[in-house]
């Protein structure tokens, strides 16, 4: 069964893009190619199971295993050696990737803390926008009465896009809730 927001995005959303955008052919219009969880674990430097329960929840999160990531260099000052897992990262493409994002804004946007919309200060400048999570625990996947820790994580969406203008047009069309202007002068 094809994920809603992947039909969406064929049937309607392409053919507004090219219009909006001006593209050439449909291929120019710019798509999602992967969407990555990261989650840094600063205090498995000194408890190493910490890893493991973040491998677990992004694992659950994302509906696809998880993996630990390893320390390129040792920092004497932090007490970290080469090699030592900090952390835990998933990277979604395909039907999976368009199944979280999904979930992602009509369920676990709505349950933040006086949420007014995202930024939209991620863009790197190349078309992919990163955003940060302050709590875990706003995914329903995640039982509260079992974490002994709250840890944010941050979510990259990849795109071919060519510029943040391009992306960011994408990203709205799928339905992710950029702060508005007469939201933003509110703060």
């Amino acid at each position: 069964m094809v994920p809603t927001l992947k039909k969406f995005y064929n049937e309607t959303l392409a053919a507004q893009l090219k219009e909006e955008l001006q593209c050439a052919n449909v291929m120019q219009v710019p798509k999602l190619e992967k969407i990555v969880l990261n989650q840094g674990v600063g205090a498995a430097v000194s408890d190493k199971k910490l890893v493991d329960v973040a491998v677990k929840e992004m694992s659950l999160i994302a509906g696809q295993a998880a993996v630990p990531t390893i320390a390129k260099k040792s920092v004497a000052n932090f007490k970290l050696r080469e090699g030592m897992p900090i952390g835990a990262k998933v990277t979604l493409r395909g039907e999976r990737m368009y199944e979280f994002l999904e979930r992602f804004i009509s369920i676990a946007l709505p349950r933040v803390r006086d949420f007014r919309g995202i930024s939209d200060k991620g863009f790197d400048g190349r078309g992919n926008y990163t955003m940060g999570i302050k709590e875990q625990i706003i995914f329903p996947e995640i039982n509260i009465d079992k974490i002994n820790r709250i840890s944010g994580m941050d979510i990259t969406f990849v795109t071919t896009a060519a510029n943040d203008k391009e992306a960011f047009a994408l990203l709205k069309g799928l339905g992710l809730p950029f702060k508005t202007k007469e939201n933003s002068s509110n703060n």
